[in-house]
Order: C-alpha cells, then structure tokens, then sequence
C-alpha cells in the first residue's frame, strides 16, 4: 500500500505542461503493460516460439524498470537520463537483434549471425554514448562511428545473409522479417534524431524544431519495442496454428 501511495504522491508532481515527463511516465505503463501481455501469453504457443516472445517481454520490462528511473530522475533534477537511457538500451537493443537469429532459427540461422548483430550494436550504442555524454565535443564524429554500425546492421537484414535465411524459410517468418526491418530502418531512424538535438555539432540547424529528445527517445522506445514484440506476437500466433 505504501508503495501504491508513493506512485500516486510522484504521479501528482507531473505538471499539467510537463510533456516531457508524460512522456515517461506513459512509456514506462506502456511497456510494463507490454510486459505482462507477452509473458502471460508464452503457454498458447509452440515450445519453439516461445523463446522469442519471452524475449520480447524481457526487452520491454527491462524498459519499463529503466522508464521508471529515468521518469524519477526527471522530475527530481530535470535533466536528460542520458546514462540510464544509454544502460536501457544497452540491454535491449542487443536482444532485438536476438529476434532475428531466433525466428531464422527454422532457416539455419547460425550464433555467428546473432552475434555480429549484438557486436555491431553494442558499437553502435557505445559509440553513440560517447558522442552524447562523454566526448561532447566530437559528437559528430563519434555519431558517424555510431552511423556506420547501424547501417552496417540495416545491411545485413536487409540485403545479406539475415535477407537470404529469411527467403528460404519463407512464409510467415519471411513477412515477420520483413516488417522488423522495416523497424529498424524507419523506427531506428528516430534515434538520431534525437542524438542532433541533444548534441552540438554540424547539425545545430535541427536545434530549430524546438523538440525536446527526451520526447522523441520515448516515443521511438515505445513504438519500436513494442511494436517489435508484437510482430513476433504474430508470428508465433501464426505459427503455431
């Protein structure tokens, strides 16, 4: 009970023009709500699909506890979580990348696959770090670091050997590919964005939209992780039809 009062108590703190911190506090509902939607539903299907919705629900619950501390942190300092969003993703973007080797798995997917993809997005991620939190004044450099990895993932989903497993296992798990690559083309897209505007660079121009990152972070983690999830939601719907 104390517990629930204190979740009213720091719901109550949030400013009626704070959308910011609306931002958080719906993304960390949301992906809880996300959470135990998948975890309860893993026992409806086949044995090997249920690998990948559990997966799922640990990437967006280990969201929501993140989303939780960042929404605190926020209304106590009123700065960006810029550490606690880093270690979030850290932890989940890797395991998106997991999704690809476990629905190519009917295909022959092999470890070296799922590990490239975790290799090239933990450089991406680091190196995005660095460019936000660390070296602040060679954003631009290390973004283009962070740029490199990412397209280099958005290759190998879409045009190489993640393209190739996908066409031979063909189907449902060939449509479900199709629409996680477009996640990470489209979705993924919007991190960037949000890093020009939260670091100072060649790119001061973007600063004009007068858009808070923190806004664009949290609805970009909701729509991609979620949406992520329910992608393999389907898939493993489909499949154990």
């Amino acid at each position: 009970m104390s517990n629930f009062m204190y979740f009213l108590a720091d719901v109550s703190k949030i400013a009626n023009d704070d959308y910011v911190g609306f931002t958080f506090f719906v993304g960390s509902m949301a992906m809880m709500a996300a959470s135990a939607f998948f975890f309860l539903s893993l026992n409806q299907f086949d044995k090997k699909w249920r690998t990948s919705v559990l997966v799922s629900g640990l990437i967006t619950f280990i969201a929501a506890v993140h989303y939780f501390y960042m929404r605190d942190y926020w209304d106590a300092v009123g700065e960006s979580p810029t550490f606690f969003r880093y270690v979030d993703w850290v932890l989940t973007v890797p395991l998106m990348c997991v999704e690809f080797y476990l629905i190519l798995k009917v295909a022959g997917a092999k470890q070296s696959l799922m590990w490239r993809l975790i290799f090239l997005s933990v450089v991406m991620l680091v190196t995005g770090y660095f460019g936000e939190a660390v070296f602040t004044d060679q954003a631009a450099f290390w973004g283009f670091v962070s740029g490199v990895a990412y397209f280099v993932i958005v290759y190998d989903i879409w045009l190489g050997k993640a393209k190739k497993l996908a066409e031979e296992a063909g189907g449902e798990v060939l449509k479900a590919h199709k629409i996680l690559c477009w996640f990470v083309l489209v979705g993924w897209a919007i991190y960037p964005l949000g890093y020009m505007l939260g670091t100072d660079g060649w790119y001061d121009g973007i600063h004009a939209l007068n858009i808070d990152m923190n806004v664009v972070y949290n609805i970009g983690d909701a729509v991609n992780k979620i949406g992520f999830g329910l992608v393999i939601y389907a898939l493993a719907v489909k499949s154990s039809k």
